[in-house]
């Protein structure tokens, strides 16, 4: 989530605007052309959603590619989890470019049997339980048998409402929403070195 941080800021500095405190966390679980339509909208701009997402997928593709890193343990902790016959997905908001060159950087290329995001799902976002739902069944596994890892608060309760266990996992550009979403969520983590060994 940090990397969209620099993008906002970056995007807000081009054109010379003050990014407000709120904005963050009102995008935080849209889809990119609902957030370019309502970031249109708020600050009167005078340009189409395509081209500022655009501009946030030429970002994004350079930052994803060479600063994005797992969190502490996370990839002794896919190999343990891969190990123990554990099936794994990743449900994201990115789209397909953006998620390919993240997870290269991050070497997790191979750690997961199914990525999809909330496109996949025909989904607005993460506010609703639908990606969850679809990687579940892309994995073959009932909801219910299912663990989330989550740093957003809104994701932590759509997981929930999916019927599945979530664990809350530390993200400094959520730190403001850190306590709710350590109450909603069945456990916290800010090292997957505290994960639970047994799913």
């Amino acid at each position: 989530m940090g990397v969209w941080t620099e993008i906002d800021r970056r995007f807000f500095d081009r054109r010379r605007i003050e990014m407000p405190a709120d904005y963050a966390h009102t995008v935080s679980s849209m889809q990119t052309a609902a957030i370019a339509r309502y970031t249109i909208e708020r600050f009167g701009l005078d340009e189409e959603p395509g081209d500022l997402v655009d501009e946030w997928d030429d970002d994004a593709q350079l930052l994803y590619a060479t600063v994005v890193k797992p969190k502490p343990h996370a990839l002794d902790y896919l190999e343990a989890l891969r190990a123990s016959g554990a099936r794994l997905a990743v449900a994201t908001s990115l789209p397909p470019r953006l998620r390919k060159v993240a997870l290269e950087h991050a070497g997790m290329t191979e750690c997961f049997d199914h990525v999809c995001s909330v496109d996949d799902a025909d989904s607005v976002g993460k506010g609703e339980p639908a990606v969850y739902l679809h990687a579940a069944r892309m994995l073959g596994v009932e909801p219910r048998r299912c663990t989330v890892f989550e740093d957003l608060l809104v994701a932590v309760g759509s997981a929930r409402r999916a019927g599945m266990k979530v664990w809350a996992m530390y993200d400094d550009s959520s730190a403001s929403d850190w306590e709710r979403i350590a109450e909603q969520a069945d456990g916290a983590i800010r090292d997957f070195a505290q994960a639970p060994a047994v799913l």
